[in-house]
Parts: structure tokens; sequence; C-alpha cells
């Protein structure tokens, strides 16, 4: 049976931005059967807050929906208590009951931001690893080697470094494994460094007499600084409840060429409207036309289309010498013959120290009332009241009392 165009048009979705599909071949018979297909992404709930690096499998989770298929979103409150061994060079600590509840209430919250609530399964895997016991986890034990365990990259690294491996997390990509057994799972998703534990659920399938899933790999999205991973913990990243005019200025500071990946994994536009951008900037327009539009789709993604437009216009102000409408009011009491500059920022909360704002004045990085300060020794009389600014971003309007 030939391809349909629907189905070359909705294998273009999938694939887009996509790391690896396996198998295409199968991808594009399960299309063509025309069934609703059972799309399976499991979650780990260690991490209650998501940024825009949690969101690229979402994306392509939100995709399937919009096509019609059925979205599983598995919350792993089994395997949570056995840790993730993935991409680690030692034992990750499991979390208790009560921490992984709080984190998946929190986690499928933010989660809606991009999935409809109303189109997706929530489910839990304690609801099929809880009755296996001690017996079915022997079972399921019994149906994968040492050996191939060891294929793990990370498991390799740590066994030949001999770093200890416990027994229990060679469970972990079982269970995995298992969960799309229980869930008939036609496609998983997960991020290149899950990749290991999708084959595991594959081959399962295989021997439980199911038809295999297709796994769908997605790449792990740097962050503002292009290099690192995005990470709270390396503090490059834009979170999905970061205030509209933060969100849309971390995203301007990328690169251009950043940008396009940044598109591919995270925006909504049709494939040809990405490609019609590409061929505009290559025939000269300037990048940042499609940066602004782009940065737009996200803010209202996560709060609203007028919040994002107020975004738009307090970035523009900021980067065309004018002062945001919105700026937090401070009033510092100084002695009769006024405050000097370094002690004004501290107290208006511009900087963390003394030391602080004068590193911000020696670079040139502080303005008041627009005008940039050379001098750390000046001093701003009582009874006026200044616009400060330190950075691009941080404005307050101080009055000296």
């Amino acid at each position: 049976m030939s391809a349909t165009p629907d189905v070359d048009a909705a294998l273009a979705t999938i694939l887009r931005g996509a790391d690896e599909l396996i198998v295409e071949s199968e991808m594009r018979k399960k299309l063509e059967s025309g069934r609703k297909l059972r799309i399976k992404l499991g979650l780990d709930p260690t991490a209650p807050d998501l940024h825009l690096g949690h969101t690229v499998v979402l994306n392509k989770m939100r995709q399937f929906q919009d096509m019609g298929h059925t979205v599983i979103f598995l919350i792993g409150d089994f395997t949570s208590m056995i840790g993730d061994p993935s991409g680690r060079n030692s034992t990750r600590p499991p979390l208790t009951r009560e921490q992984i509840e709080a984190n998946a209430q929190t986690y499928f919250k933010q989660a809606s931001l991009v999935l409809n609530p109303e189109q997706t399964e929530i489910r839990y895997n304690s609801e099929w690893c809880d009755p296996l016991g001690a017996r079915g986890m022997i079972q399921l034990a019994s149906r994968w080697t040492v050996a191939r365990m060891l294929e793990r990259d990370d498991f390799t690294k740590r066994f030949q470094g001999g770093v200890p491996i416990s027994v229990h997390e060679f469970l972990y990509p079982l269970m995995q494994g298992y969960d799309s057994v229980a869930l008939k799972a036609d496609v998983e998703l997960g991020g290149t460094d899950q990749k290991f534990n999708l084959l595991v659920g594959r081959e399962l399938q295989k021997q439980y007499g199911q038809e295999a899933q297709c796994i769908l790999t997605m790449p792990l999205l740097e962050g503002l600084d292009g290099v690192e991973k995005m990470s709270k913990s390396k503090n490059n990243y834009v979170g999905i409840t970061d205030v509209p005019s933060e969100m849309f200025g971390k995203l301007m500071s990328i690169t251009d060429e950043m940008m396009w990946k940044y598109i591919d994994l995270l925006s909504f536009q049709p494939n040809a409207a990405v490609a019609g951008w590409k061929k505009e900037v290559e025939a000269g327009r300037n990048p940042r036309d499609i940066k602004v539009a782009f940065a737009q789709e996200i803010v209202e993604r996560f709060h609203s289309k007028s919040a994002a437009e107020a975004a738009l216009a307090d970035f523009d102000a900021r980067h065309h010498g004018g002062i945001p409408e919105d700026i937090p009011e401070v009033s510092i009491e100084s002695p009769d013959g006024g405050i000097g500059i370094v002690q004004l920022l501290k107290q208006a909360g511009l900087t963390p120290s003394n030391a602080e704002a004068i590193r911000m004045i020696e670079q040139g990085g502080v303005k008041l009332d627009g005008e940039k300060v050379a001098d750390r020794m000046l001093i701003v009389a009582k009874g006026v009241t200044v616009v400060a600014q330190v950075g691009k971003r941080k404005f307050a309007r101080v009055a000296v009392k």
C-alpha cells in the first residue's frame, strides 16, 4: 500500500527536530493503518519545575495529539523509587512517596501548558508494577542478561571505572520496558539519553507477543549559552513559569544560529512556514524579525497574547534607550549630603553587594536617567528621584529621602 499525502505530512511532522526514529518503515505502517495510536511518554517526577528543555518531548506529544492519537502521560511513581541511572556516574537516590506525589502534581499542571489535558491519559506505573510482586519481578528479570545490560554506555563506564552499580539499577530499564508492555504502546518518546531503555521496551513487547513500539528520540536542548544542556543548575534555562518580559528577553539573547534549533524543537509553526523564514533570512531579512516572532509565540503559549505584546514593547523600550513602563519604585533614606551611587544600587536591590555595584559601574553597566555612570564616587542628592538601571534588565525608580 502506497503512502497517502496525509501520512507523508504526518511523518514530516514527527521527524521534525527529532534525533532518531526507530523504525521509520514501521511507523509508516502504523500511520497507514488509520487507527488511533497509543503514544507513551514516561516521566519520573524528580523535580517539580519545568523549563523549555523539558518541553521538547512534550511538544512532540502535543503534535501527536493534534493528529488525533492517544497520548499517555506516564508518571513513574514506582520507578522513581528505584531512581533512573541514565547518564549517571553514581547511584541516584530514590524519592519518597510524598516527594513523588508532590512533584507529580506540579509536573502535570505545568505540562498541561503544552499538552491538551482533556486528550491526555494519565497513568501511574505502580498500577502494574506493584502487583508483579517478587515472583513477577524475577520472571521479568529472566528475560534480560547482564551482558546485554552492560551494553548501556553509562553502566559500562561505571563498571570499567570500578564505580559501584547496585543490582536494583538493572531493574530500571526492565521496569520502564515493562511499562510499554502494560500500556501496549505503539510509540515511545524520550531524550537521546533514554535510547537504551526505550529499546528494552521494544524487545520486551516482542517477547510478550505484542507489536513492537516505534521509538522517537529527541535531542537535548542546549541552554542560552549555546553549549551546555539547558539546566537550572547551570543558570542557562528559560523556565516555563518565568515572567513574560524575562522569558522574552532570554529568548532574544540566543544566537541567530541557535535560533533555528530552538524553532525546530519548540515552535508549533508549520514546516512550510519555517522553511519560508529560512529562505527570507538567506535573502537578507534580519534574523531578529524571526526571533521576535518565535519569542512572542513562546510567551503567548505560556502566558497570553497580550503578555507577548507587552513583553515585546518592554524589550524594545529597554534596547532603544527607553524605560519600561512598569518598574519597581524604591525609597531610600540618605544622609544630609545625599547617597553614594554604590550604596544606592545596593539598597535599591539592583545589585547584591557594594562590590558588585562597583564592578558594574566599572564595566559601564550602570545608568541614571539614561546616562551612563562612570564615577563610582558619584553622590545622588537628597530629595531627588532617579531611574537607575543595571545591565539590560534591572530598573528601579529610586526616591532619595
